[in-house]
């Protein structure tokens, strides 16, 4: 018996390394009872089942687009919006840090970055970039494992009427090499819910240890496997639920040390459950998937799909339909989370998911132009009722997918064009060029992807320089590698283990109210007050808690209060100095406050000794404050007037403000044109103008649920939030009846605001470019850089139209005419280099290139008319002799008329004389023999003609 047990736990361990795909087609059910239920029922079920059963806080899905998370290109699992109550750095004011018990239904993408299963979708039966994470986390030791077995075997044999006889559990079997124990009461536990002990395998690290990342929280696991033999042969395997147990934490020198809070972290994949719950052998066959494989079919009126895989799959249909239908559920859930088509990070991965579906339905289904378009809305019949963000932004969803389409379409036939026109200059055995295969690819500007343009070749019988292209390839990899390296956190940091120690002594969250300590005078001015603190804790610069730091250390002191506004929200920190009471006359430089799990961080530099215990007060740089807080009321007006000027659609995407520019990332359906711009500009300038007053105050957060037009972003607010309403006091603004927030800016918001909007004095778009498809970047100044920006605007368009006056009275000659084009150039330049409006800038960049083809169109006319005259005055002057031998003014010789050079003109006579040439774009000469010097000549005027 334990021979086979053995046997057994060898082929699991197996099959378990492998990431087990589904088997090959087969209708025969995989429970003796197959239910019906529908894919919504069972996600519901488990839903219900954590909150009705076991008293769980069901949360929504977060984004696909991860919150302040730069290590993930999408969100991957279920515990990523969690990740502050795991590390230690939740603002215990938030709503989260209220978070004991909780499940939902996490919205996952993997595709790109450490887990991506971009290219195994389609070639076997259980693959997806996008799937829902079904699970359940207790936060803090709320419960542990005992606890979460016994749901997890609850739910499935209970609730799902799984068979408990095709349930298999492994643990963790420990790792010697670091120090752990095989995780035995785990396996007690499964043995004690009646699991047999041949049903109870034990696995190393690699299998049954998960963690979070390099560093950070991580812990033992056991999984509860569904085997799909049903007892009938070997067993065949396939992970359903995944329980994680926190204990640990993974420090930088890669030593474990065990966590401050212990929780339980969950994952169950609903598409596969589903399958399971419905009988069958593919995800694909579930109700999640065969509506879509249904229009799919409809569209492009292919073969039915048949669910085969490898060398049975003739012709690649099934394997298209597989890709096309999982694809399109990513890019619906993509963009619905303000995640679109781009050309880096996780945009460009998305613009990767959306070629190759475009490349499957068309190549293989032969699906017609703007198919991909038309399974929007099938997509959101299946998820928009669990994801109604799908429903809300479904024709905007279809645009994009249909625009881009498009867009690649036309793609495919430029790189066909630029392969034929490449070919035509290859010898007989020469190979396809590297470099152009390369930019072709989607590592460069059209975005073929590299296969694609092998079997062009390949249908042309040309062979790819392979080798130049695994060369290219290596260097862009090792570019990305140094663009991925981790950005080093600057300044002085509380890891999870000083969060930790800080909560085990019981210190407070530090009381940063003060910040909103200041008035505005009758003056206009603004009275920046004070604070007294005490020192609670002192710390180096490697984080190591210290009593006292010494003259000239740099050094991160902890308050118990502070008036410092700490980096968050997009607003850059406060900067200032702190004194020690008593002795006002040393001064402690605050370079930064950063916010470390509910406690601000000062990060000084100490001329003097400081200890804990001691006394300060605290003083923020004034200029530097209202600077902020003028931009940051200046974005949030911003953000209102885009809304008014191109709808209710256009929503912030991110913004970073200090005191010298704002940037502001909003999504829109194509780029802003100069009189959008414009418009926006003075939408806001009206709003400043008027002097409005700014309305904070804090409120509970339920308040805000629903009133209409209140903007928010996809972040963590505090309960209760600081809500910011322009010219309406808030209590009105909230009113859902009132519709005063459709009308004006109101805004949760945790930053410092300006009290009235003249402060701001003006507004000034100097930049826009568009990040990605649906995505602009705006950068703008204000006060009196506004009006600088504003005034120089208006000095280059006065130039601006004095060149246009000059050039519409002619010139009198080339030289004039010379002297205005390189005017015109100058101008060009400046316009495009100076801080300015961009609606202006654009304006009179367009302007100025028509102005340039009329003066370069102008230059050539005189120079031809200045040649004739030459010619004949030369004609004239040597009348008689078979050669002229003269000088010509080098004046008109100008750089207009690029594709006419001397020693052009010298090759083309000179080889049709058997010769060479030689020299310059000025001055040039040659050689040749002919006996037929008409001819010659005939030559060298056809070839002039040709050039002017």
């Amino acid at each position: 018996m334990a021979a086979s047990v053995a046997a057994a736990a060898r082929r699991l361990r197996r099959a378990i390394r492998r990431s087990p795909a589904w088997l090959g087609p087969s209708h025969r059910p995989l429970s003796s009872e197959p239910p019906a239920a529908k894919a919504s029922a069972v996600r519901a079920a488990f839903l219900n089942f954590f909150r009705d059963r076991h008293g769980h806080r069901l949360v929504p899905s977060a984004s696909v687009r991860p919150r302040g998370d730069p290590s993930l290109l999408f969100v991957n699992a279920g515990m990523n919006q969690f990740k502050p109550i795991f590390l230690g750095t939740v603002d215990p004011r938030s709503e989260m840090a209220g978070f004991r018990r909780v499940a939902n239904s996490q919205k996952c993408v993997r595709a790109g970055g450490r887990h991506n299963d971009l290219e195994d979708v389609g070639r076997d039966l259980s693959h997806h970039t996008f799937f829902e994470m079904l699970g359940n986390w207790a936060f803090g030791g709320e419960y542990f494992k005992e606890e979460a077995c016994s749901m997890a075997w609850e739910l499935l044999t209970q609730v799902y009427g799984i068979p408990a006889e095709r349930l298999w559990v492994s643990y963790f079997d420990g790792d010697p090499k670091a120090g752990l124990e095989p995780d035995l009461e785990t396996r007690h536990i499964w043995l004690s819910l009646g699991v047999p002990a041949t049903r109870v395998l034990s696995f190393g690290p690699q299998e049954n240890f998960w963690e979070m990342g390099d560093t950070g929280p991580c812990g033992p696991c056991t999984e509860i496997h569904y085997d799909l033999a049903g007892g009938v042969g070997a067993p065949q395997l396939v992970e359903l639920w995944n329980l994680v147990f926190m204990q640990h934490n993974r420090e930088a020198d890669g030593s474990l040390q065990p966590l401050p809070q212990w929780h339980v972290d969950t994952g169950m994949g609903l598409e596969r459950l589903v399958a399971v719950l419905q009988g069958k052998h593919s995800t694909y066959d579930t109700d999640l998937f065969s509506p879509l494989l249904h229009a799919i079919q409809q569209g492009c009126r292919a073969p039915p799909y048949l669910g085969r895989v490898g060398v049975a799959d003739e012709g690649r249909t099934d394997t298209a339909y597989r890709v096309v239908a999982d694809h399109i559920r990513t890019l619906s859930v993509c963009i619905s989370d303000g995640v679109f088509p781009g050309m880096s990070g996780a945009p460009l991965v998305l613009r990767q998911i959306l070629r190759r579906a475009v490349r499957f339905s068309m190549e293989i289904l032969k699906a017609p132009p703007g198919f991909l378009g038309s399974l929007v809305p099938v997509v959101v019949e299946i998820l928009g009722d669990s994801y109604p963000e799908l429903q809300r932004n479904s024709a905007q969803i279809a645009n994009l997918v249909l625009e881009d389409e498009a867009a690649f379409l036309a793609s495919l036939e430029r790189g066909r064009r630029i392969i034929d026109r490449t070919l035509r200059t290859l010898g007989p055995s020469d190979m396809f060029p590297a470099e152009v295969a390369w930019s072709l690819s989607l590592s460069g500007d059209l975005g073929l992807p590299l296969d694609m343009v092998e079997l062009m070749l390949e249908e042309k019988g040309v062979q790819l320089d392979s080798t130049g292209l695994e060369q290219l390839a290596q260097e862009e990899a090792q570019h990305q590698a140094r663009q991925a390296e981790p950005v080093q956190k600057q300044g002085l940091w509380l890891d999870v283990h000083a969060l930790g120690e800080l909560q085990r002594q019981g210190v407070p969250p530090t009381d940063n109210s003060p910040k909103y300590n200041y008035s505005l005078r009758p003056n206009g001015s603004y009275e920046f007050g004070t604070c007294e603190a005490q020192v609670l804790q002192l710390y180096t610069e490697d984080g190591t808690a210290v009593a006292s730091v010494g003259k000239g250390q740099r050094c991160g002191l902890l308050l118990d209060r502070t008036n410092f506004y700490a980096e968050q929200g997009g607003q850059a920190s406060d900067r200032g100095y702190l004194v020690r009471i008593g002795q006002e006359d040393v001064l402690f430089p605050v370079a930064r406050a950063q916010v470390c799990g509910g406690f601000i961080l000062h990060e000084a530099v100490a001329p003097e000794c400081l200890q804990i215990g001691d006394q300060v007060q605290l003083h923020v740089d004034k200029a530097w404050r209202l600077g902020c807080m003028a931009k940051h009321t200046a974005t949030h007006l911003l953000n209102w007037a885009l809304r008014q000027t191109l709808g209710p659609g256009t929503e912030q995407q991110g913004s970073h403000l200090n005191p010298e520019q704002l940037r502001l990332d909003v999504t829109t359906q194509t780029a802003l044109t100069p009189e959008q711009l414009r418009a926006v500009e003075n939408t806001v300038q009206e709003a400043v103008q008027q002097d409005k007053p700014v309305y904070m105050e804090e409120v509970p957060l339920a308040l805000t649920a629903h009133v209409p037009g209140l903007r928010s972003l996809d972040e963590i607010y505090p309960d209760p939030v600081r809500v910011v309403s322009v010219g309406v006091p808030v209590a009105h603004a909230l009113d859902p009846a009132s519709q005063a927030a459709l009308q004006t800016s109101v805004e949760l918001c945790c930053g410092t605001h300006l009290l009235r909007t003249g402060a701001v004095g003006d507004l000034v778009i100097i930049g826009d470019r568009q990040l990605s498809k649906g995505t602009t970047r705006l950068l703008a100044i204000t006060g009196e850089q506004a009006q600088q920006a504003r005034e120089l605007g208006q000095n280059l368009a006065q130039e601006v139209k004095a060149a246009t006056e000059r050039l519409s009275q002619g010139s009198r000659d080339v030289a004039e005419a010379l002297r205005l084009s390189k005017d015109i150039g100058r101008l060009i330049e400046a316009v495009d280099t100076s801080v300015m409006p961009q609606w202006q800038r654009r304006e009179l960049l367009a302007t100025l290139k028509m102005l340039q083809r009329r003066a370069n169109t102008a230059i050539r006319k005189l120079q031809m008319g200045q040649a004739a005259k030459k010619t004949q005055e030369l004609l004239e002057r040597h009348s008689k002799g078979p050669l002229i031998v003269d000088t010509v003014s080098a004046e008109s010789l100008s750089g207009a008329m690029p594709t006419f050079t001397a020693d052009a003109w010298a090759l083309a006579v000179c080889s049709h004389m058997g010769g060479k040439a030689w020299g310059s774009r000025v001055v040039a000469q040659g050689t040749g023999s002919t006996t037929d010097l008409e001819a010659a000549l005939s030559t060298a005027r056809a070839y002039a003609l040709s050039q002017l």
